[in-house]
């Protein structure tokens, strides 16, 4: 796919996206009557169009094709005037997947001089791996060692004196008793400076599934046990679950053969009591927080970057803007022999000829041709199917369909080849673009990419989202600058100004790299960790029984 630059010249009313489009995009609210020239044409608008929203350049008929990205985004159900607004009233889903293209030959890849030799402070772990934080992992086996987890959790934040809601708790107690509420204790030195925190996990899963999904549950637990940015973990059972501890060691053990990730498990049913298993608990926390306080952070090459992409509250510019930016840093990141992952297979529809194309053998090409065909036949057996991808929201901010969505959201893997596909925990082992099989939920696509092995991860909003991750952590990027303004608590970077016409995305996209090189450093904390977004939703794939 060819790099996606809104404008590099002033602002402009409207932008046709590439040269075969037979739409314009609405950068700002156009009235009833305004004339818009396209090439050498002058058309006028015969509705008034909403900015991020979508208009023809030229009268379809009905069952003709509406091209954006250079391919098929949707189908006019009816006669559609030129220069009348495309809505779901009038197109519906429809992509040219099925279309033959070649395999590229070659990849043109982006300028990196400016990076060359440059590095990141990260945590290095004795088998080879870097993490970009330093946190220790309490985990449930199974639901029902949740109520466990929560105490742990808030007897970990008072012991430590580390209480991320400490602020909102003194909110709380002025609104109920006025402000001469006793204020909070102020926070105190930290006692392990070398440590991010510990991160409590919990999930529904463990019993009452099948038993691919006890299977699929400890492959993901392990994979965020055995994460770069783990030091270690404490992992709870209560005993009779369908999730074992022996299923979950040999899954740990695929990761880690030589046992250097230090594991503690415990049984609540084998546990003398609740106060002994909490006890035991605490020790193992406590003990694994001291142990990972004596790693420090050292230089490492970005090469041992592994950055993973995700979109969220997309609206009409996340295609423009936010999601291109990000391909074009994950090109860089990938020219300097670092690692992306691209997740949400739903938001892949309509542009799989194009991934095939860029696959760099024809084994990852069958891989990922039969993933999204598997899932989408699973999909149709619950009656679902990828083109009721996009939400309210989604639709409200001018993506009306799914291949619309997913030509913009591809976006974020930029141009670089495929080098590998994975299945859902599937880890990453080859430098270089990888595919992950997800689905297009913004937690659980985002918790798959950190047990799949990203150690940082690039989130794309156009609407706002809250999303986090426990281990990994997570930039927000803007697509719009009100967004950014509004939400400044939550974003963390703006690609507004490509929108705008201020600058190119070749150029914003080296401030982005320099801004996930600080965050992978531990210099540059970001808002989804300074707000203790920990978002973490295992993707269930059977049914219940």
């Amino acid at each position: 796919m060819s790099q996606t630059i809104v404008s590099d010249s002033g602002q402009q009313d409207s932008l046709r996206v590439h040269a075969a489009d037979n739409v314009r995009v609405a950068l700002k609210d156009l009235p009833a009557g305004t004339i818009v020239a396209d090439n050498d044409q002058r058309i006028a608008l015969t509705e008034a169009v909403r900015h991020k929203h979508k208009f023809t350049l030229a009268a379809l008929e009905h069952g003709d094709s509406v091209i954006m990205y250079g391919v098929t985004v949707g189908r006019a159900t009816r006669p559609i005037a030129q220069g009348a607004a495309i809505t779901t009233e009038n197109v519906e889903h429809s992509t040219a997947s099925s279309t033959p293209q070649a395999k590229r030959g070659s990849w043109q890849a982006p300028d990196v001089a400016h990076f060359q030799g440059a590095t990141f402070d990260g945590y290095h772990r004795p088998n080879g791996q870097v993490g970009t934080a330093n946190v220790w992992l309490v985990v449930p086996l199974v639901f029902c060692e949740n109520r466990n987890i929560e105490v742990l959790r808030q007897c970990v934040a008072d012991a430590l004196g580390e209480d991320p809601y400490r602020d909102y708790k003194q909110l709380a107690r002025k609104l109920l008793h006025g402000d001469a509420a006793a204020q909070s204790p102020p926070p105190r030195e930290r006692l392990f400076p070398n440590v991010d925190g510990v991160r409590f996990l919990t999930h529904t899963l463990g019993c009452g599934g099948t038993d691919g999904d006890a299977q699929a549950l400890c492959q993901l637990l392990a994979g965020y046990i055995c994460h770069p940015n783990v030091a270690g973990a404490t992992v709870l059972s209560l005993g009779c679950q369908k999730a074992q501890i022996d299923m979950i060691k040999a899954a740990i053990e695929t990761r880690d053969p030589e046992g250097l990730k230090p594991v503690h498990y415990l049984e609540q049913q084998a546990s003398q009591s609740e106060q002994a298993l909490i006890r035991e608990s605490l020790t193992t926390i406590f003990d694994g927080l001291a142990t990972a306080n004596q790693v420090q952070r050292a230089p490492a090459p970005l090469s041992k970057l592994s950055i993973g992409v995700e979109c969220g509250g997309s609206d009409g510019f996340s295609g423009l803007s936010a999601n291109p930016l990000v391909g074009a840093v994950i090109d860089r990141l990938v020219a300097l022999g670092g690692s992306g992952i691209l997740s949400e297979f739903p938001e892949l529809c309509g542009v799989e000829h194009e991934l095939v194309a860029r696959c760099s053998d024809d084994a990852v090409a069958q891989r990922f041709s039969e993933l999204m065909e598997a899932y989408q036949r699973h999909a149709a057996l619950v009656g679902a199917d990828f083109s009721m991808n996009p939400s309210p929201g989604n639709i409200r901010d001018g993506l009306i369909t799914d291949a619309m969505k997913s030509a913009g959201a591809a976006k974020k893997g930029g141009d670089s080849p495929v080098v590998d596909v994975l299945d859902y925990t599937e880890p990453q082992t080859r430098a270089g673009l990888s595919l992950l099989c997800t689905p297009g939920n913004d937690v659980e696509s985002t918790t798959a990419l950190a047990g799949s092995g990203a150690n940082l991860i690039m989130f794309t909003t156009g609407l706002g989202t809250p999303t986090g991750n426990p281990v990994t952590p997570v930039l927000k990027i803007a697509s719009n600058s009100a967004l950014a303004t509004r939400m400044s608590d939550v974003i963390d970077f703006d690609a507004g100004p490509i929108i705008r016409g201020e600058v190119e995305i070749g150029e914003l996209a080296d401030r982005l790299l320099e801004m996930c090189i600080e965050t992978a450093s531990g210099r540059y904390r970001p808002r989804a960790v300074e707000l203790a977004q920990y978002d973490f939703i295992p993707w269930k794939r059977g049914v219940s029984l």
